[in-house]
């Protein structure tokens, strides 16, 4: 049996039924949460992930996603990704759109109908596994709000090109912006897996534990020092027998009173072994770091850590990433499904959009001084410019430098 053999029977123990009967829709009054109840596994080795990436590429998540579940049992990972997804959901939220009545209901019950925790939640999701997966659920007939479901339990079909999921109802097909369904695809339409953080934390973190259990089990062997019990050459077996008892019934405070030629010695280990299990926990611990925040320097406390803030933490271009991919899921799968519900099925083609701005607070202060600057500029020019009966396109200045203008309204 060669490796993928072997990696391939690993792989079918864990991938579910495939053709269970169809769930009942979120039209039809579905009000409970689809996921079932995961499977844990506490211990992973390399060959786990291995067989996770061959499970990948049948389209099963099942594997991928408790690798995953089980690396947010991390501390390190953990915090890094924390940062990562609810520093950017924390951010503000810019709304616009056709509708001034829309746009200000939407900023009204965003918080309540997207639930910051729920979107961090779908946002590691889709970075770490390359996909993430949500449902509008109903409480007690109140308006839906969007619920994260694991990841674990998506499937893709290759031949079909569908997901379908898990559910406690049976397989189900996923399909996006339904008035259900939410699909958040970061890794990109295709294999969004392939693109995933998970294979290189899940080396990390797998490489980490093994590491952290052998450093435990070298100072538990090792941390206390030998107890050597040196008997003279005259002592008979029994005597020596019978000091080595006392030796080895050593307890706290113990006091020995020794004959000359009788010796009690502790002999301490000297080896550093353990130096290499240290090694292989901070080498993971900069793997983590680097491929989640994108950088080393300030997430380990570099010039700007000590205010803990997302934008020094975490590379730019990730957090704009992040932003626009969470954006472009909720404005074209799950806003207008808020607009439907709220206004009715004519509000959708006018729904608004929603946008976080990702603008660090020091350049937002330089932004706004350029921008003025920029306006003294444009009026010092129209005075130079009137002989030539030309001005300064002060729209086209204010699209720019993101100057929000309007027309004047007339006095009654």
């Amino acid at each position: 049996m060669n490796l993928f053999t072997s990696l391939l029977t690993r792989v079918k123990s864990y991938v579910g039924p495939r053709d269970l009967p169809t769930g009942t829709s979120f039209q039809d009054g579905f009000e409970r949460q689809a996921a079932p109840i995961p499977i844990v596994q506490t211990r992973w080795f390399q060959a786990d992930l291995e067989a996770a990436i061959v499970a990948s590429t049948t389209g099963s998540m099942r594997l991928p996603g408790a690798l995953c579940r089980a690396l947010r049992r991390d501390g390190m990972i953990s915090g890094v990704l924390s940062t990562r997804t609810e520093g950017l959901v924390q951010l503000p939220v810019r709304f616009s759109g056709p509708d001034d009545e829309l746009v200000s209901a939407l900023s009204l019950d965003f918080r309540s109908v997207f639930p910051s925790a729920e979107l961090a939640l779908l946002s590691g999701d889709g970075r770490v596994i390359g996909v993430g997966v949500g449902e509008f659920v109903k409480i007690d007939g109140s308006s839906p709000v969007l619920r994260r479901l694991d990841p674990e339990f998506l499937e893709y079909r290759w031949s079909e090109d569908r997901w379908y999921y898990q559910s406690i109802h049976g397989v189900e097909p996923v399909n996006p912006g339904d008035g259900r369904w939410v699909l958040h695809c970061p890794g990109g339409a295709v294999q969004p897996w392939t693109h995933g953080l998970w294979p290189a934390l899940g080396r990390a973190y797998i490489a980490k534990e093994h590491g952290f259990f052998l450093r435990e089990n070298f100072a538990n062997t090792l941390a206390n020092a030998a107890r050597i019990a040196v008997a003279p050459h005259g002592a008979t077996d029994a005597e020596a027998f019978s000091f080595m008892q006392k030796v080895v019934n050593w307890s706290v405070n113990a006091v020995y009173i020794l004959r000359q030629g009788w010796e009690l010695k502790l002999l301490e280990s000297q080896g550093r072994g353990y130096e290499v299990f240290q090694d292989i926990i901070k080498t993971s611990n900069e793997e983590i770091i680097v491929t989640i925040a994108g950088q080393l320097v300030t997430t380990t406390g570099g010039a700007g850590f000590s205010n803990a803030a997302i934008h020094s933490t975490i590379r730019s271009d990730l957090i704009q990433s992040d932003a626009d991919a969470l954006a472009e899921t909720l404005n074209t799968q799950a806003i207008p499904v808020w607009a439907n519900e709220r206004f009715g099925a004519a509000a959708v083609k006018s729904s608004p959009r929603a946008a976080w701005d990702t603008t660090p607070p020091k350049d937002m202060n330089q932004h706004a001084i350029a921008a003025n600057q920029a306006a003294g500029v444009a009026k010092s020019w129209n005075e130079v410019l009137k002989d030539a009966r030309k001005r300064v396109n002060v729209v086209e200045l204010s699209r720019r430098y993101g100057v929000p203008i309007e027309d004047l309204k007339e006095a009654a």
